[in-house]
């Protein structure tokens, strides 16, 4: 059996890395709060870039409805806990890994601990988890911690960066005080501004808020761990170039397209409230 080396691992990185920021990737930590579309198959492509140690933390259990997008959802994984499925999957790769596993998922009791000398948070949480989502991102602008989401959205990503000092999460999304509901919207909108997914989203039926319901496909969460990775090295190798919010950028595989956004004021644009309306009007129409 081969003897796992680091450098000979990771060495294709090697030209689009130099050695010395690969070298730097190796001593850095991430983490992560969820495992399930996006969140796992995050782990698994910053492994392969050769970042060296992590904070996983999910609760839940694979199911066979997860088969259509999850990295750790297998015939032999049902029924098991996500979080250690993907600790076993991102160290069959990298042995000398550093993972830490929160298995009780985030909380605002181990947020503190879940942080802990990490140098980025990247957003894996199921999309309905907003108070979980929200207490996770002010965590990070208390601490300083740099945190990125993408959105698998139809065959698309969204994506959002939240720098320390910057535009923090709730100014941006605007959701306290309101109902779950309204959250669901302005997340939504928030994260897309441009809703390129719309146009080609064929059965509406499948899309149910109140009930945590909505189509998904394995294109977008493989984007979206495409586009955070990439990000994700800029922020760590201090290369710049990472558009911070209100500023984002959204991807349509579907649709050959590529938008650049910008919402200054978050929910409070005119603009937003605009979409919001005709978002809420859409919604009531559907049901």
């Amino acid at each position: 059996m081969a003897e796992f080396d680091y450098e000979a691992a990771f060495s294709r990185n090697i030209g689009w890395l130099t050695e010395i920021e690969q070298a730097s990737l190796r001593k850095k930590r991430v983490a992560i709060a969820g495992m399930g579309g996006v969140g796992g198959v995050h782990l698994l492509t910053l492994t392969r870039l050769g970042v060296g140690a992590f904070n996983i933390a999910d609760f839940d259990t694979f199911d066979i409805v997860n088969f259509n997008r999850q990295a750790g959802a297998m015939m032999s994984t049902v029924g098991r806990p996500k979080a250690a499925v993907l600790k076993e999957m991102a160290l069959d790769v990298n042995p000398q890994l550093d993972v830490r596993v929160f298995g009780s998922g985030v909380s605002t009791e181990n947020l503190d601990e879940f942080l802990d000398g990490v140098d980025l948070y990247v957003d894996g949480l199921d999309f309905f988890a907003f108070e979980a989502r929200r207490a996770t991102f002010a965590a990070c602008n208390r601490l300083g911690v740099p945190a990125v989401t993408a959105a698998p959205l139809g065959m698309g990503t969204a994506f959002l960066c939240f720098a320390p000092g910057g535009m923090s999460f709730e100014d941006y999304f605007g959701l306290e005080g309101q109902d779950e509901a309204e959250m669901a919207l302005r997340f939504m909108i928030g994260l897309s501004p441009a809703m390129l997914q719309r146009s080609y989203l064929v059965d509406q039926s499948r899309v149910d808020l109140a009930e945590h319901r909505g189509p998904s496909t394995i294109m977008a969460c493989q984007l979206c761990a495409g586009v955070v990775a990439t990000e994700s090295a800029k922020l760590l190798l201090d290369r710049g170039g990472v558009p911070f919010a209100p500023h984002g950028y959204h991807f349509d595989a579907y649709r050959n397209r590529f938008v650049k956004t910008w919402r200054p004021g978050g929910a409070r644009n005119p603009l937003q409230r605009m979409m919001l309306a005709i978002a809420r009007r859409q919604l009531a129409a559907m049901r």
